[in-house]
């Protein structure tokens, strides 16, 4: 727990449903309101945080509060934008009477499995990188679980396939050199490019896998499909060196519910709880109360953050 306070970036995910949208807005306003100059980013296509904070949010930073900004990453226009990108980076290396057959080539993968997740990642690596001068907390409420293991998979994977092109790429080169260039070396703007790439993905690899650095948080309620998604999301990225330790165990039924139906429901509850407690020996188990009212304005969003205190430090050091 202690490790989580001093960090400077959070990922929060979990199932849909189960509140990770306000469980990020709640820890986020928890953090500004210690005076944390915090940063709140949504990944989710199906974004919660605008209709939570009551304000328009959009791919550029919105103050919400003092000392608290936010910003909803529309994907589809990501994709676009990382595709128009990839075309620039293109220009002046095609020959002309191929540029729009390799532009129709690219709209076309732009369609492709994977190509949202790598401009969303673009956008989340360039955040990253570029803001974290500027704020003392970064917070990303990410999409539901599978698509946040992709999305956190991506760094391994990427710097992979890239040491892969680097190396296609450098023995062309060395071919070129010693077969048409006398053994000069040649200039290579797609290597160059490739290797730009991968020192991004390294150092913002070096960030997420730095524990001192960053955190994961997942969200989950007393009911068994969560139970069992976060298990099997905590295996799966402790596999790519991405360890979970704290779990936001929301809408615990409060002492005060009282009814008959509500005991059968606690009775049962108590039973989930429990294998909470045993399945997550490793992670800190923090408890949110289900409320009578939904969380809908700032006011309900301060209390649900009181309950998350533990993971704000207390003073600014």
């Amino acid at each position: 727990m202690n490790e989580l306070v001093n960090q400077k970036v959070t990922f929060i995910g979990g199932k849909g449903g189960v509140g990770k949208s306000t469980s990020s807005a709640a820890l986020a306003l928890a953090c500004a309101n210690q005076g944390l100059k915090t940063l709140i980013v949504s990944t989710d296509p199906a974004h919660n945080l605008g209709d939570i904070f009551h304000k328009p949010l959009s791919h550029e930073k919105t103050k919400l509060d003092e000392h608290l900004w936010g910003i909803e990453i529309d994907s589809t226009k990501e994709t676009e934008r990382y595709m128009e990108q990839v075309k620039g980076n293109l220009q002046g290396l095609v020959k002309s009477k191929l540029v729009e057959e390799v532009n129709r080539q690219i709209d076309l993968a732009a369609a492709s499995p994977g190509a949202e997740e790598a401009a969303l990642f673009d956008r989340l690596i360039s955040i990253i990188l570029e803001e974290q001068h500027h704020f003392d907390k970064i917070i990303f409420d990410t999409a539901p679980t599978g698509h946040t293991i992709r999305l956190l998979s991506l760094p391994e994977l990427m710097s992979v396939w890239i040491d892969g092109m680097l190396q296609k790429r450098q023995k062309i080169n060395e071919n070129y050199t010693q077969l048409l260039n006398d053994g000069e070396p040649v200039d290579d703007p797609i290597y160059e490019i490739l290797q730009k790439r991968k020192d991004k993905f390294s150092t913002v690899r070096e960030v997420i896998l730095d524990e001192s650095q960053t955190g994961f948080i997942f969200v989950l309620i007393p009911e068994r499909l969560p139970i069992i998604e976060t298990k099997q999301a905590i295996k799966q990225l402790h596999q790519y060196h991405l360890h979970v330790k704290t779990l936001i165990v929301n809408k615990v039924l409060p002492d005060h519910a009282d009814g008959q139906f509500l005991e059968k429901r606690r009775h049962i509850e108590k039973q989930y709880l429990e294998q909470m407690e045993n399945e997550f020996k490793k992670q800190d188990l923090v408890k949110v109360p289900l409320y009578e009212e939904d969380i809908s304005d700032l006011n309900k969003l301060d209390v649900f953050s009181k309950h998350l205190k533990q993971l704000v430090r207390e003073e600014i050091k």
